[in-house]
């Protein structure tokens, strides 16, 4: 096997040489990548640690913060070293790895937010079944099934990507191994790939939206046919926390791989891939953390601030 030297690497182009300032752009990306592996990991802690945080809707939000920690960790060490050395090169398998990982990853991720929409929908909706319908075995099960259908992603668009034939500079203008910025190097005509990643995206989008949507369609109608008024805050508290993360998701996917061309300009492109994944990891713990009583108490349970209420949460 022949290695991947020469002609078989290609060149990150990144955003860097776009801001007068790279060196500061670079440590507030570091800091930022910090922040993110910091504010997910703790969250894994505190729901592996807290007894109170052993239930499904926190075993999803675990699931999801090491998604988060896997995703940003594809691209951003690599953009580091990058403005760092000073080089930009990438070798093809370290390309294709880049992609197979955040294809997967972001195909897992797409079906894990439709498993916690139906968490939730079971939670409100039946909550008298709610300890048999999401057991521990359940959550395995749909836990497994996340990462299977989403590496089917990865296994599926990896391979066909990295085995076409590639022409010009071999210059990506991306700052990592995105599908949609490589397909520009191809020699042969795109539109049959770009069709089948457009179905396929379709498919993978499509399938988790109507989860997603008939769940808080009748987790809406029960809220509203609730009594308790505390029973509808804390419902829509944590639903609209889920719903928040679900809108950033699924927004940059949309955009990313179901938009015509004529949409899309590399700049916009980075500026998208930007944020989900780089903001997003950052932003997710946040999101479930800070509007979250039982995660804040436990944060200060762990810190030593003051102990837990003792409550029986569901």
């Amino acid at each position: 096997m022949n290695n991947y030297t020469g002609q078989s690497d290609f060149t990150l182009v990144g955003f860097y040489n776009q801001f007068k300032h790279p060196a500061l752009l670079a440590v507030i990306i570091f800091v930022i990548f910090l922040m993110a592996l910091s504010g997910n990991a703790l969250l894994i802690l505190l729901v592996l640690s807290d007894t109170r945080l052993h239930t499904p809707m926190y075993f999803f939000i675990s699931q999801l913060s090491l998604m988060d920690m896997m995703y940003i960790s594809v691209s951003v060490p690599k953009m580091l070293m990058d403005q760092v050395l000073g080089s930009h090169k990438i070798s093809a398998a370290a390309c294709g790895m880049q992609m197979f990982l955040y294809l997967t990853l972001g195909g897992s991720e797409c079906f894990l937010l439709a498993a916690m929409s139906y968490d939730r929908y079971v939670a409100i909706c039946h909550p008298l079944h709610y300890p048999v319908l999401m057991n521990h075995r359940a959550c395995l099960h749909l836990m497994s099934a996340c990462w299977s259908l989403g590496s089917l992603d990865g296994f599926i668009f990896t391979p066909i990507t990295m085995t076409s034939p590639f022409c010009g500079s071999r210059e990506i203008h991306h700052f990592f191994c995105e599908v949609p910025a490589v397909i520009k190097l191809f020699c042969s005509d795109t539109w049959l790939y770009e069709t089948l990643m457009y179905l396929c995206c379709v498919l993978m989008l499509l399938i988790p939206v109507t989860v997603i949507s008939s769940s808080y369609t009748s987790i809406l109608l029960t809220v509203h046919r609730m009594n308790s008024a505390e029973g509808r805050k804390k419902a829509l508290t944590t639903c609209s926390s889920h719903m928040t993360v679900v809108i950033l998701f699924y927004g940059a996917a949309v955009y990313t791989y179901m938009l015509p061309a004529s949409f899309h300009t590399p700049e916009k492109d980075m500026v998208v891939s930007v944020f989900y994944t780089i903001l997003t990891p950052l932003l997710n713990p946040l999101i479930y953390s800070l509007r979250n009583k039982n995660v804040t108490e436990a944060l200060k349970k762990l810190l030593g601030m003051k102990p837990l209420f003792h409550e029986t949460v569901k």
